[in-house]
């Protein structure tokens, strides 16, 4: 599906690690081993999914590729043999969750490139490409997904949108064009969770 090679070894690592972030939500929420693989498995493709379904004259990415199906069941898989050691780092679910948002972000905005779509529209598509997976892991297990939170989540995903057509627009070539953004996605999100960074409450007490 892929002619970016970077772009295909960062969706293959993007899908490992939304695996295991839905993986781990769901051995927290007591899940047996099938319904953790199909919470990883969701979490993994359901962004990529909804990406593919709206762009036109696109398959869906797992139905055409069995190597993310692979990934994912490995990531599952993992998760629950290494449970105990992930389990010792505290934001080990936001690790894998922020790696995923980052790579996944910069996937979908390729593709909406590919696809001959608007800079907005490219960024749209990425931000869905790296959230919507968590959106419908959160409302499998019960959750209120996270994007509807005050924690800044999506807005990361919008903004290294945003970095990467400037960086498009003065020339940076490939790989770096690619790697910027999703350092600034992991960067942004690893401050955002320390500081407890979030958007300022509209309700009254």
């Amino acid at each position: 599906m892929f002619s970016n090679v970077y772009i295909f070894y960062f969706a293959m690592v993007g899908t490992f690690a939304f695996a295991i972030s839905g993986a781990m939500t769901a051995m927290r929420k007591k899940f047996d081993p099938f319904g953790v693989i199909i919470i990883g498995f969701v979490t993994a493709v359901g962004g990529g999914t909804i990406r593919d379904i709206l762009v036109k004259d696109i398959d869906v990415f797992w139905l055409v590729e069995p190597a993310y199906i692979y990934s994912i069941i490995a990531g599952s898989v993992f998760a629950m043999t290494f449970s105990k050691k992930l389990k010792i780092f505290a934001k080990s679910l936001q690790l894998f969750d922020t790696i995923g948002l980052g790579l996944y972000t910069i996937v979908g905005l390729e593709i909406g490139l590919h696809s001959g779509l608007s800079f907005m529209s490219c960024i749209i598509l990425g931000t869905i490409t790296g959230s919507f997976g968590g959106v419908l892991r959160d409302v499998l297990v019960n959750e209120i997904p996270i994007v509807l939170h005050k924690e800044i989540y999506a807005t990361v995903s919008i903004a290294a949108g945003f970095l990467y057509f400037c960086l498009r627009y003065f020339g940076v070539g490939e790989p770096i064009l690619q790697i910027i953004p999703i350092i600034f996605i992991i960067t942004s999100r690893f401050v955002i969770i320390k500081y407890k960074i979030s958007y300022p409450n509209v309700y009254r007490s």
